[in-house]
């Protein structure tokens, strides 16, 4: 059975609208032909669905099955105590709401919230993995979340009856004979197939834009003014759509957008630019023989992607979807609120960006109290159902 979680926030954000109505008109906002084709180039919501060419069980029934029970298993961590949901917890929109993740100790970055994750190409912070079946293999074996040999993963989901037949069905071999490092592929495939059923649903942007394509007025009216207006600021004045673009908001791409990038005192974290050589050297990227898409043509951006000097200090531009309800913000979560992201936008300092000043897409937009307040309201419009399966 599908479960779904609805956000308070969207109520109670269509309830604001509709006050907004009640209390009298205000002054129209209107669109240019070129905001109008912006906005209407974030949608249609929801994109069709496609299983994973390089994962042979992406979007298998069983698959998701098993994978879900794996999540939430704390058989997965070293200590017993923690699951991959320990820091992606459907509570709070598959996230954790702490500044850092903290799995058996303290991680470098924010846990991203998963949601629309088979829309990516790259994955984690800084593209260290080109499928999500990689990226579910790093905190299973990384010291600082699960902490786990792939020899200790095979043991222990051996001796779980119920698992190791679901394995042994889906796998077509035993997990307890299976090579340890094909059971540590194998489980990452089984997670990477329940987390691309975690989904979110339509917003009341998403209502707006489709009453927008068809000139709907009436329909049009119900979407609060302040909401209108900060959209016309983000595919305007923000020039935000030069990083957050298509139905889900993201180029996918990454970019240096102002923050420190010093993970401590005294130690750079290098984003992008580790990220790619971690991504190079991986074991189970996609021109590996893990992968399922026989003629490697999916891991044709990994091979010629290239570490440039520009790559320090970048991190992933994040979907905008759902992000009223992903806070703390990026990569390392030092921006409390959307307020704070608005005005980090807002009065950017440019000395700390990286990069040829004339090839930079950011600049400090020098927003009014009015436009932050109404860039929020339109922000806060991005959430909606949260549906995950089977």
């Amino acid at each position: 059975m599908k479960q779904r979680v609805l956000p308070s926030a969207v109520a109670a954000l269509m309830l604001a609208g509709a006050a907004v109505l009640a209390a009298g008109p205000e002054q129209a906002v209107t669109f240019s032909a070129d905001e109008r084709a912006a906005i209407l180039a974030h949608g249609p919501w929801p994109p069709p669905r496609h299983p994973d060419p390089s994962n042979r069980v992406s979007g298998n029934r069983d698959a998701i099955s098993l994978g879900r029970r794996l999540f939430f298993d704390t058989r997965l961590s070293l200590d017993g105590r923690q699951s991959c949901a320990t820091c992606h917890d459907p509570a709070t929109a598959f996230a954790d709401g702490k500044p850092r993740g903290i799995g058996r100790a303290l991680v470098d970055r924010n846990a991203i919230a998963l949601a629309n994750l088979g829309l990516n190409r790259w994955f984690g912070w800084a593209g260290a993995a080109d499928s999500l079946w990689a990226q579910s293999i790093h905190p299973i074996v990384d010291v600082k979340e699960l902490g786990l040999t792939a020899e200790q993963l095979r043991d222990r989901l051996a001796a779980a009856p119920a698992i190791a037949a679901a394995y042994t069905h889906l796998f077509q071999a035993a997990v307890a004979h299976d090579a340890a490092e094909r059971v540590l592929v194998n489980a990452a495939k089984a997670l990477a197939a329940f987390q691309e059923t975690i989904v979110t649903g339509r917003t009341p942007f998403d209502d707006f834009r489709d009453a927008l394509e068809r000139s709907d007025t009436r329909s049009m009216a119900h979407y609060p003014r302040p909401a209108q207006r900060g959209l016309a600021i983000f595919v305007g004045k923000g020039n935000c759509t030069a990083c957050h673009f298509g139905p889900n908001f993201t180029s996918g791409e990454f970019e240096d957008v102002g923050v420190p990038h010093f993970a401590e005192q005294g130690r750079v974290d290098a984003g992008r630019h580790g990220g790619i050589a971690a991504l190079r050297a991986s074991p189970f990227n996609l021109l590996s023989p893990y992968s399922d898409n026989a003629d490697k043509a999916a891991g044709v951006p990994t091979r010629h992607v290239e570490q440039q000097h520009r790559n320090w200090g970048e991190f992933r531009v994040p979907s905008l979807r759902n992000v009223a309800r992903t806070a703390p913000y990026m990569h390392n979560g030092s921006l409390a609120t959307l307020q704070d992201v608005v005005r980090h936008y807002s009065e950017l300092n440019e000395e700390r960006l990286h990069g040829h000043a004339g090839r930079r897409l950011l600049r400090p937009l020098r927003l009014t109290p009015q436009e932050a307040a109404d860039l929020v309201a339109f922000l806060e419009t991005l959430s909606g159902e949260i549906s995950f399966g089977p």
